[in-house]
């Protein structure tokens, strides 16, 4: 059995941004450039300033070499194994070399040149080098400054170029949240994309071009969808007059079990007609609540009483919302014949505050449907139905600016769970809690 490593502590959501991460890169690349083009430029300068300090220490050995070959005197700054010589220089002048090098003498840079004397001693002379190592820790000041300012200034740069993308995809992004919420009016409308002022065409960055893309796609879905729906709404008009003439033919055809199954047809027929002009108006948003104040543990009740046997109420908190009673009775109406007809009984409806579940003890809903919702005219495998029921209560629950959830229950079945909008008064009013009888 493998055990599974902890990992590291989680970094912040703000690091997962593309700002963020083009900062950190254009940080990145910036300091790389800088310490490479200031590491060329400090390389250059110490050699060219070392080098000019060398050949005047060179030159001075040379002459103080020739005073004391001749004997004279050889100046300041120079002579015989001097003290502050470096071991390693004064080893190279014994040989027979004639070396230079930079070292501290006194506090003070110094650059140091030595050559081979007699007796196996070495000649050396001593070059003042403090006004070139300020040089060069001046120039590396100024490298170090300047970095600092150019990183800073490309980063701000940079900075805003990015946001300026990122606020263009942030829109981009929230538009096509909305219209997967069911808006399908909304639009990125980028100034970058479609054409110019003068009407000839504009070239597109990438930005724009995934929001006109967007656009482009949402227009062609709201237009399909359209056309869906005034054909459902023109199909079911169109049924309602010969389905009323068969409904009155049926009714005076003589008793018996043939009169009984097309009535029964009939009244299916009917009741499907209904569903789709219902779902017609919800689709076109046309439809308009009645709100009122009413408790939810006797209109529950009713829905209760009305769907038949075999389904129980129970209140743990009644409360008073304002809502519609017509479309709620409807919704929870829905919710019960769904759970009577596919699922197994007891139907449990159970009032708690402004929340209401509907739960059956049968295989509980299909994947697809707690993934995605209800989906009209499909059903599970043989069962037999349209799927409008659900449907039908989802749209009337947004019309009611509530949340309608399906899932499936712990111990078995499925179980719907309906939440309406409702404010906590000052004082609770705890008198509807209890039991149904």
């Amino acid at each position: 059995m493998t055990r599974r490593q902890p990992r590291g502590p989680r970094l912040p959501a703000w690091t997962a941004t593309l700002t963020w991460k083009a900062a950190v890169f254009i940080t990145v690349m910036c300091c790389a450039l800088a310490a490479m083009l200031g590491a060329l430029v400090h390389v250059s300068v110490t050699n060219q300033t070392v080098g000019q300090a060398r050949e005047r220490a060179l030159v001075r050995l040379k002459d103080v070499t020739e005073r004391y070959e001749a004997g004279d005197r050889l100046g300041p700054g120079a002579g015989v194994d001097p003290a502050g010589l470096p071991e390693s220089l004064r080893d190279l002048a014994v040989s027979g070399q004639r070396a230079t090098m930079v070292a501290a003498h006194e506090s003070r840079p110094t650059m140091w040149a030595a050559g081979p004397a007699d007796g196996g001693r070495a000649i050396a002379v001593q070059v003042d080098y403090a006004q070139g190592a300020r040089t060069i820790d001046g120039l590396d000041r100024a490298i170090l400054g300047s970095s600092a300012l150019a990183i800073g200034a490309t980063l701000l740069v940079g900075a805003f170029a990015v946001t300026r993308v990122t606020r263009r995809l942030h829109q981009t992004a929230q538009v096509a949240r909305k219209i997967s919420a069911g808006d399908l009016d909304a639009r990125v409308n980028d100034p970058h994309s479609g054409p110019s002022a003068q009407g000839t065409p504009r070239h597109q960055d990438e930005v724009a071009a995934v929001a006109g893309a967007l656009d482009t796609m949402a227009s062609s879905l709201q237009g399909k969808l359209l056309s869906e729906q005034r054909f459902t709404a023109d199909v079911a008009h169109e049924l309602r007059t010969p389905l009323t003439g068969l409904h009155a033919a049926a009714e005076l055809l003589p008793p018996g079990r043939p009169t009984e199954l097309v009535r029964d047809r009939v009244a299916a027929l009917r009741t499907l007609t209904e569903d789709l002009l219902e779902i017609s108006r919800l689709d076109a948003k046309s439809e308009r609540v009645d709100l009122d104040a009413h408790r939810l543990a006797p209109l529950a009740e009713r829905v209760v009483r009305s769907s038949g046997p075999g389904t129980e109420l129970v209140v743990v908190r009644d409360v008073c919302v304002e809502t519609d009673r017509r479309r709620l009775e409807r919704v929870l109406g829905n919710l019960v014949a769904n759970a009577l007809k596919h699922g197994r009984e007891p139907v449990v409806v159970t009032v708690d505050g402004p929340v209401v579940t509907v739960r059956d003890h049968g295989d509980g809903y299909p994947d697809y449907l707690v993934e995605h919702g209800p989906q009209r005219f499909r059903t599970e495998g043989t069962t037999k139905g349209h799927g409008l029921g659900l449907t039908i209560a989802l749209g009337q629950t947004r019309v009611l600016g509530g949340r309608l959830t399906f899932s499936n229950a712990p111990g078995g079945g499925a179980l719907a769970t309906l939440r309406l909008p409702y404010e906590e008064p000052p004082e609770a009013d705890a008198d509807g809690a209890g039991d149904a009888p």
